[in-house]
């Protein structure tokens, strides 16, 4: 296995082109687009003292749902050094991953390769938090924890932070916790009751690791509870993909916020549903459990359900459990464990304060162009991009794998005062532009 690539340091300077907050596999990307481009000098920084994806969810056996195409750079700039394939081989692997026929990348390998890209990148430094990000007139001031810089133009990459319904803020701690830190806080669940809130991968990923233990170290009961009427599968199918296609963001850009909020309402399980693998893994797992092992009492399935109550019942957590369908179904959930696969929200970027009054806003999110810079009250060579921030504006692919490079080569393209040839139209056409041609024509 060979090393990295070798992590040397540049010429430093007090000044530059782009300075990204964040490196996460958003500003990585961009990162690793503008590692060779001298024309803007670019530094990329993370409060933490190394690199991290996910780590407390990196559940054995878990796998991306996306191709393993979808990584930093290759959608935009395939022959990028920081690409999987470059990775695989730089690691002296690329026939073994060949030869094992993964059906999907495993995501603890897509997360070592993230680590990889980040180690190898000159410009992205660790262990260095931004904590003010004003602009004097001509260039935004930065402060760090470790210096002060100046820089054209400020990208926020932080990505999202864990959430939980309200019945549980509060109320977390040792027994009763988030998903991502379903590996970190991996207590010993033998002969216990755990309940997993949350219908979507996450979810599905706890429950199977939970009922597919040794039989030493298999719970009392795991109970999957789930607002979603069952347990929906991805639409993983050719056109459905469309909606991860640069135009298809264009396109969900133009329209008008109604439209926007219900599209996304209307077509959530195309980014946030459950594998097939792993639906049909865990039914066989529940068939074997029930029918083989004799394991009758072991799980409890509760889709279309909220929780809409948690109290502490002496050392375990009583959760009150509500039919969506009939209100009056109210049931009550006795467990040692409660585990939160309810998702993430954009973190906050309190740094950005000293601009607040100057950053526009649509809604919850701040209000950005075409090319992800935020509409402000400042000069329009001077700009703070915002990358995975934007759902209701970009649509359900913003906060997805799928389109980091494009939008990386969207905000790179900003920078250097270029257009990149884009790729074909999609064969749907969503805006009614090939009838209107053709409809000129006749």
């Amino acid at each position: 296995m060979t090393a990295p690539l070798p992590r040397q340091r540049r010429h430093e300077t007090a000044h530059y082109g782009c300075l990204g907050v964040g490196v996460g596999p958003a500003n990585l990307s961009l990162a690793s687009l503008l590692h060779d481009r001298n024309e803007v000098a670019n530094l990329f920084l993370d409060r933490e003292e190394r690199f991290g994806w996910h780590d407390g969810q990196q559940i054995p056996g878990a796998t991306l749902q996306v191709s393993l195409l979808k990584d930093l750079v290759t959608m935009s700039e395939p022959t990028n050094r920081f690409s999987f394939l470059s990775y695989l081989h730089d690691q002296g692997r690329i026939y073994h991953f060949i030869n094992a026929q993964f059906d999907a990348v495993p995501r603890q390998e897509f997360r070592n390769y993230l680590e990889w890209a980040s180690q190898g990148n000159t410009n992205v430094r660790f262990g260095e938090e931004v904590r003010e990000v004003d602009f004097d007139g001509t260039s935004f001031v930065v402060r760090t924890s470790r210096r002060t810089a100046t820089a054209d133009n400020v990208v926020v990459g932080i990505g999202t932070r864990p959430w939980v319904p309200e019945p549980a803020r509060g109320k977390l701690g040792g027994t009763q916790f988030h998903v991502s830190d379903f590996v970190s806080r991996d207590r010993d669940f033998a002969g216990k009751r755990v309940a997993v809130v949350g219908g979507g991968q996450s979810g599905a990923e706890v429950f199977l690791d939970l009922i597919s233990r040794p039989i030493e170290r298999l719970p009392r009961r795991v109970i999957w509870i789930s607002r979603r009427h069952n347990y929906f599968p991805i639409d993983d199918t050719p056109f459905t993909n469309e909606y991860f296609v640069p135009s298809y963001s264009d396109y969900f850009f133009d329209l008008d916020r109604p439209a926007r909020v219900a599209l996304n309402a209307q077509n959530v399980l195309t980014s946030d549903g459950i594998s097939e693998s792993t639906l049909r893994e865990i039914y066989q797992r529940c068939y074997a459990r029930r029918f083989v092992d004799g394991a009758d009492d072991l799980f409890a399935l509760l889709p279309n359900r909220t929780v809409t109550g948690v109290t502490a019942d002496h050392d375990a957590w009583d959760l009150t459990v509500e039919g969506n369908d009939d209100p009056g179904l109210i049931e009550h959930v006795e467990s040692d464990f409660v585990v939160w696969a309810t998702g993430y929200r954009p973190a906050t970027a309190d740094f950005l304060s000293p601009l607040e009054d100057k950053l526009a806003r649509e809604g919850e999110e701040y209000n950005v162009d075409k090319d992800f810079a935020i509409r402000w009250d400042g000069p329009r060579d001077r700009s703070v991009f915002l990358q995975n921030g934007v759902r209701d504006q970009r649509g359900l692919a913003d906060p997805n794998l799928s389109l980091v490079a494009w939008r990386s080569q969207r905000i790179r393209d900003r920078l250097l005062g270029v257009h990149s040839n884009e790729q074909r139209e999609p064969f749907i056409d969503w805006a009614g532009k090939h009838t209107t041609d053709l409809l000129d024509q006749a």
